[in-house]
């Protein structure tokens, strides 16, 4: 397989030319028209180093908000709203926790500056948005990721407070549910989202999800 090389032409090779572990494409730039076009597709950026990377994993790991399953300690939490939950309060503070959590097993993050810089624009713009959990006036875990129609593509989540994460995770999916999204892209396998109900389809399967769930 030969690797597509991007240039400023906003453009990416069908997602069927992707290697074994779905590597795509290379170079390019994060531009709020290059980042939708390439989310829009079932595309999504990842850098190695100071180059970006661009994936479209066959199979893809998601969640059907449907199928969202709650443990019983979790479901005790919210009832008594163990964290006040809210939403694109604190987008730029999200993605910072996201950066600079400590994760196990990994020594760097692929949320550079220019990564950060590229989906604050998305927040501004009304495609990306935050999940957070807080607790004494303090952010304690979150989320953040892109919606756009009836799809939601999570992107990172940290953790500060035991359970944090999980749930604003879960009150996010909760109300993501209730306004009509059908398809939380997870990208790539993890345990910890595959106990909330994630779980691998086909990529021919999620392309044509998009397509009837983006408009």
């Amino acid at each position: 397989m030969s690797l597509f090389i991007l240039n400023q032409d906003l453009i990416f090779p069908p997602v069927g030319q992707a290697d074994p572990d779905g590597l795509l494409a290379v170079g390019g730039d994060l531009s709020t028209e290059r980042l939708l076009l390439a989310y829009r597709r079932g595309i999504f950026p990842w850098y190695e180093g100071r180059y970006i990377l661009w994936w479209c994993p066959d199979p893809r790991f998601v969640l059907f908000p449907d199928e969202l399953k709650e443990s019983k300690s979790m479901k005790q939490l919210i009832k008594r709203d163990a964290f006040d939950f809210r939403t694109d309060t604190a987008f730029s503070d999200v993605i910072s926790n996201c950066k600079t959590i400590s994760r196990k097993g990994q020594e760097s993050t692929w949320i550079t500056d220019e990564v950060r810089a590229a989906y604050t624009r998305l927040h501004e713009a009304g495609y990306a948005h935050s999940a957070e959990a807080w607790l004494d006036g303090q952010l304690a875990g979150g989320l953040y990721g892109i919606r756009m129609g009836n799809v939601f593509f999570g992107e990172s989540m940290f953790s500060r407070r035991s359970n944090a994460s999980k749930y604003a995770f879960i009150r996010y999916i909760r109300q993501l549910r209730d306004e009509g999204v059908q398809l939380i892209d997870c990208q790539v396998y993890t345990e910890h989202l595959e106990s909330l109900g994630a779980r691998m389809i086909p990529r021919a399967v999620f392309i044509s999800l998009l397509d009837r769930l983006i408009q």
